[in-house]
Formats: structure tokens, C-alpha cells, sequence
């Protein structure tokens, strides 16, 4: 069981910022045991901008960053997910569709950088926070012992993980 890999998506309403971020954040951080995803209910079309200078900054591979929807992974054939995460309270609110195999969910809402207001420093410092308090969130997942732990303790603990690091971010 220590072998397996375990897919997680994260949803938010545009794809186009907070979940692209934590899709970075899980494929580097889980060091080949998770392999992220990200997608949107109502995508963008295009990566924010401010997202990817982020990202590029701090050495992620994002030639596979695109905004999509989620329709995409509840398709035949789409990887069957094991975790999925909302990142915006709008996402959280949705009716999602039904997943195959019916993943663990959670909630880890962040506020969304792309409507950050203010000067350039201050709407890219919004995309630093929100990777920041992210990858607080996606370090904590990764060292959680999921091959030894029972689904209702994987429920609980990755449902704590978005509430414990909301405030402290």
C-alpha cells in the first residue's frame, strides 16, 4: 500500500490561480506519491498571469499549467481521484459532480489573489500569500501516514488541515 499514488484535484470556481497553485504545490511536495490536478466549475481559459510569474519564480515546472474544467475529471477515462479539494469558498458552495470512486473531500479556502486590489506589489504579494498559506495546507497532507490510516481518519484529519490553517495561514 505504500506504493500507491494518490490522485488529488483541486477545484475552484476559474482555475485560474489558487488551484494551479496547489496543484504546484502537491506535484513537488509529494515527491511522486501524489499527482495533482487542478481544474475550475466556471474555468477562465487562461492562468493568471501573476500566477505563473509566481510559480516561474520559484522553479515549478509549469509547461502542463492550463485552466480547465472539472467537467474534464469526471469524464470516461479521467483519473480516477482518491482526494478532492475545493480552494475558494464558491467552488465549496457548487454542486459538484459525482466523482468516480468517491474521493475524500475537504475545504481549504484561501482568498483569491486574482481580486486582490491595490498597487502590483500588493496584488503579487496576494499570490505569495496565497501559496504560502496553500503550501502550509499541502505540507501538512503529505506527512499525514494515509497508508495506515482508516478513510474516517483521513476524512477527519484532511477536513482539520483546511480548518486548523485558515486563521493561521
Amino acid at each position: 500500500m505504500t506504493d500507491k499514488i494518490y490522485n488529488v484535484l483541486f477545484l475552484c470556481t476559474g482555475n485560474s490561480a489558487r488551484s494551479i497553485i496547489a496543484e504546484a504545490l502537491l506535484n513537488r511536495a509529494g515527491k511522486g506519491r501524489f499527482r495533482a490536478y487542478s481544474a475550475g466549475s466556471q474555468p477562465k481559459g487562461e492562468v493568471h498571469p501573476y500566477t505563473l510569474d509566481l510559480l516561474r519564480s520559484l522553479n515549478y515546472d509549469i509547461s502542463d499549467a492550463r485552466s480547465k474544467s472539472w467537467v474534464e475529471f469526471s469524464a470516461d477515462g479521467a483519473p480516477q481521484m482518491d482526494f478532492v479539494f475545493t480552494v475558494c469558498d464558491s467552488a465549496a458552495a457548487e454542486s459538484c459532480p459525482i466523482w468516480p470512486g468517491h474521493p475524500i473531500t475537504a475545504h481549504w479556502g484561501v482568498p483569491d489573489p486574482a481580486a486582490a486590489e491595490g498597487s502590483e506589489s500588493e496584488k503579487r504579494l496576494a499570490f505569495a500569500d496565497a501559496h504560502r498559506m496553500l503550501g502550509n495546507r499541502v505540507n501538512a497532507f503529505v506527512s499525514l501516514p494515509l497508508a495506515s490510516l482508516d478513510r474516517l481518519t483521513t476524512e477527519g484529519r484532511v477536513r482539520e488541515i483546511g480548518r486548523s490553517l485558515s486563521e493561521a495561514g
